[in-house]
């Protein structure tokens, strides 16, 4: 068996589902649109993508020995479809890939191990392993490398796997015999385009972070802005919409990963019990889990904002309570959950605003109590 042969059989019986190979040479027609992007600020809050860009279209530039790049694929694929959850308004929303183990865990142990293979297979050489923590564009290394291709949703969208699949690599200065790339097969087809909630697209392949579900519950670390909450539904991490919708998913299969199968507790989250947690306690719960690294006050920020769009009127105690939240970030969501089930409540707490500091916080008050008063 010849060396890509004996890595690809290795990454399978690694756990790994796809593998294919590509050249480390570095694309400027993908630097100049990945800066064209940036330099419409697309990217929001996330100013590490701004920062390292030069690094992000080339991965020579990364790391200069490279000259060949092994793309690994992992299918997460849930096994009940995900848009069925958004019915359940008193219910969070945790997206498919953060209800289960951390997939930056799964993979990189799995990833060292392969990169071990190779060089000890090719007796010698040096390789580098990446999973989403470095300036790697894994999704157009993954469309050259064949796995799949980057659909209108930005996303990778395989023909094997549909939307569903985690990626990592392994940068290796040896010379390895690159598969044939991707072709996109989207067609004429905008289903994952119609139906983002916050009409985050600014059109075709190209998606404003600013606007995105995930990224306003996930990386947007102030209030979330006003004109998105109500479309945010009861999502409280991330959001799986145009990736569920996709055509191409009626080739998924439930993953085989029993680290990546779902939580039970993740599945049917209670609005009302995830409002009550303090920080230990949401610790807790999201242990090894990706939800984890936004903290309480970002979480609970989200918990509120599903509370008020849940016309639910017996959650409106619970936002009540957190109005007195010693995080200003919960404060302010609290105010605007409670606006939306209980406006005359606003008003009659309003005194409350007397003591606040934060300006966010003042902000919601004066909006809230005059929404509450007409």
């Amino acid at each position: 068996m010849d060396l890509t042969g004996a890595i690809r059989a290795q990454a399978i019986a690694l756990g790994f589902d796809a593998c294919r190979f590509a050249d480390a040479q570095a694309s400027p027609e993908l630097g100049k649109r990945l800066q064209a992007w940036l330099d419409l600020g697309a990217h929001g809050d996330m100013d590490w993508m701004a920062q390292t860009a030069d690094r992000r279209a080339s991965p020579t530039a990364l790391w200069p020995q490279a000259r060949s790049v092994v793309m690994l694929g992992l299918n997460y694929g849930p096994d009940t479809d995900p848009l069925d959850a958004l019915e359940k308004r008193e219910q969070g929303v945790v997206s498919v890939y953060a209800r289960h183990r951390d997939y930056h865990d799964v993979i990189k142990g799995r990833l060292k191990q392969l990169a071990a293979f190779i060089i000890k297979r090719a007796g010698g050489g040096d390789a580098r392993v990446f999973v989403d923590t470095a300036p790697v564009m894994e999704k157009p290394l993954a469309q050259k490398a064949g796995l799949g291709w980057q659909g209108k949703h930005t996303n990778l969208v395989s023909r094997d796997f549909g939307s569903w699949l985690f990626l990592g690599a392994i940068f290796t200065d040896l010379a390895l015999a690159s598969d044939a790339p991707e072709r996109d097969h989207c067609g004429s087809c905008r289903s994952c385009l119609d139906i983002c909630p916050t009409q985050a697209f600014i059109g075709p392949y190209q998606l404003d972070a600013r606007r995105c579900v995930s990224y306003l519950t996930i990386e947007r670390k102030g209030p979330i802005p006003r004109e998105f909450r109500a479309a945010i539904g009861n999502r409280i991490y991330g959001c799986d919409d145009c990736l569920a919708v996709c055509p191409w998913n009626k080739f998924a299969q439930a993953t085989r990963e029993a680290k990546l199968a779902a939580r039970p507790e993740m599945e049917a989250l209670s609005l009302a019990e995830l409002s009550r947690l303090d920080d230990a306690a949401f610790r807790t719960l999201f242990s090894g889990s990706p939800v984890k690294r936004i903290g309480r006050a970002r979480f609970l920020r989200n918990v509120l904002i599903a509370i008020g769009n849940s016309a639910t009127p017996t959650l409106a105690a619970e936002a009540e309570r957190l109005i007195r939240d010693p995080d200003p970030l919960v404060r302010g969501a609290a105010i605007w959950a409670l606006g939306r089930l209980a406006p005359q409540r606003v008003v009659a707490l309003h005194a409350l605003s007397n003591s606040e500091a934060d300006a966010d916080v003042l902000e919601e008050w004066a909006k809230e109590t005059q929404l509450g008063k007409k």
